[in-house]
């Protein structure tokens, strides 16, 4: 009986241990792979059903007469035959599982291997190629950038200044000073032209107040698409609401007795006048841009004579998309984006997205946290090795996009997604890891984290209902308690849309060797010029 019980025990020890599914070939293809797994499951199962017969047969052998077993014995033997039942049936499930589910090379356990599951689709991207590429095309252009930055900044602060003189300051929309977001400002930008994206926040004058309604609030009525945005209300608060003296005119015989004489009565505006959604008191973004447009062209106006360069207007949908074109050619591109802010936050509503994406309808503002993930990607950017690897990374990956984008055309992939995956990356990953020397795995795993999310559709938002966000930086607890956000929704619900983009980032990865070993600098006054304007 005893020995029975051991052969079973290292049977089963035996059968575990040597399961196909726990040793798959690493260099073998996924074809090879199926059949060579089914060849051995089979030659598994003929094996246990012998050794089972055999141990069922030496069983009933070792078993005395029903009349003289025990009921000690009677008990082991059942408690020995659930234990056999139990094993069997797990390896059942280990093979049934086998046999349906489909391998892929971007699980999770690749995703965070040292290494990346998309090496050998990248084993010509070695390492001597990406250095040589961040040492020409990322340390290179960093002055610059500095410098472009510090013009930018006086040129925007002089524009707002003269853009208040040209406002109304009883009747017309306060502007508040500039905050800089983005690439640029986060030292990751590779390409050319430099795009400098500026927030630009500002708020209604007296008596009028503004009411926020997010997505995530419980009295909220936004439609389940437009998450992650929210709606802004114009309120009257306090002030004369409620007197007839400044809804019409009642002539100069006429005396209030709520106001002396030294109060002038102002005329009730209508809500075009507020810059509302036409017959509803919800701020418009259209209205919005158009206002700023106008504020920013006569702003222009009564500063151009004090600079030397030509600025113009690089799209009109955009309300402060401006191109700064200098005499010796060069271009500086600055995108002043009028938002609201959200009450004493970091986060602002912002009218349209730099980059082009498609903004949500009126009367509906996207909510951005590019000031959080600025201060994110600062603050963890501390705890890792010096000389990290994960702007370069970032800077790859973008500059791969870039190109691939100029010659297949936009998708619906954007430098945001991919800065969201790396700070994913850089919350769950060990900040030992992104040394310099690791920067091939790095890249590996960038890339491998961004082809699962196309490939599931989903990629969330890194600051909404991300608890690990919430024990680094400040976030408003309403933002921190949400459920998270897909960015990726837009591909769930258009499959052209999603197969267009998956081939982009296949194209992507096949041209990427190319991309980098032939992409030759052009030098202008000990400058690295990284790739043309668009």
């Amino acid at each position: 009986m005893q020995g029975a019980i051991a052969r079973m025990c290292v049977l089963v020890a035996a059968a575990i241990l040597n399961h196909p599914l726990l040793s798959p070939q690493e260099n073998a293809t996924l074809h090879d792979q199926d059949e060579e797994l089914m060849a051995r499951m089979r030659e598994h199962e003929e094996m246990l059903e012998k050794e089972q017969a055999k141990l069922e047969k030496e069983f009933s052998q070792l078993t005395p007469e029903p009349e003289n077993i025990s009921s000690e014995e009677e008990y082991s033997g059942y408690l020995w035959s659930s234990v056999v039942f139990l094993v069997f049936l797990v390896i059942e499930m280990f093979r049934m599982h086998g046999a349906h589910t489909e391998i892929t090379p971007f699980g999770d356990e690749d995703i965070y291997s040292e290494g990346g599951s998309l090496a050998p689709r990248l084993k010509a991207l070695d390492k001597e190629v990406l250095n040589n590429f961040c040492d020409k095309c990322t340390y290179t252009s960093s002055n610059e950038i500095w410098r472009v930055r510090e013009f930018v900044e006086g040129f925007a602060d002089d524009l707002l200044e003269s853009l208040r003189s040209v406002c109304d300051r009883d009747d017309d929309m306060e502007v508040g000073d500039f905050v800089g977001i983005g690439s640029v400002f986060e030292s990751w930008k590779v390409c050319k032209p430099l795009m400098c994206d500026l927030l630009v926040p500002f708020s209604p004058p007296d008596p009028f107040a503004l009411q926020f309604h997010l997505w995530c609030s419980c009295s909220s009525n936004v439609p389940p698409n437009m998450q992650g945005c929210g709606k802004i209300k114009v309120s009257k608060s306090g002030g004369n609401e409620g007197c007839l003296c400044g809804s019409a005119n009642m002539g100069e015989d006429v005396l209030c007795l709520l106001h002396n004489g030294n109060d002038v009565p102002s005329v009730e505006r209508s809500p075009d006048d507020l810059l509302c959604t036409r017959n509803t008191s919800f701020l418009s973004k259209d209205q919005v841009m158009k206002w700023f447009q106008i504020s920013v062209t006569k702003a222009w106006g009564r500063i151009s004579h004090k600079y030397d360069f030509e600025v113009t207007f690089r799209n009109l949908d955009a309300a402060g998309a401006l191109k700064v074109r200098f005499h010796s050619g060069k271009v500086v591109v600055l995108n002043m984006i009028p938002v609201v802010q959200l009450q004493d936050t970091d986060a602002y509503f912002v009218s349209h997205f730099p980059s082009g994406s498609e903004s949500p309808p009126d009367p509906y503002w996207p909510l951005s946290f590019a000031v959080y993930e600025r201060n994110l990607l600062k603050l963890i950017s501390k705890r890792l090795p010096q000389n990290s690897c994960h702007l370069h990374c970032l800077q790859i990956v973008t500059f791969l996009h870039r190109k691939q984008a100029s010659l297949t055309g936009r998708t619906a992939l954007t430098n945001y997604h991919i800065k969201t995956v790396l700070l994913h990356l850089l919350l769950g990953k060990r900040a030992s890891s992104w040394g310099t020397e690791h920067m091939e795995s790095r890249l590996c795993d960038l890339l491998s984290f961004l082809h699962r999310s196309l490939q599931e559709k989903r990629l969330h938002h890194v600051m909404i209902g991300n608890s690990k966000v919430t024990e680094l930086i400040h976030v408003p607890e309403i933002i921190s308690r949400a459920e998270p956000v897909n960015l990726l929704r837009c591909l769930v619900l258009q499959a052209e849309l999603h197969a267009q983009t998956l081939q982009h980032f296949n194209e992507m990865l096949k041209n990427a060797p190319a991309l980098l070993q032939d992409y030759t600098p052009h030098w202008s006054n000990g400058l690295c010029l990284l790739g043309d304007g668009v």
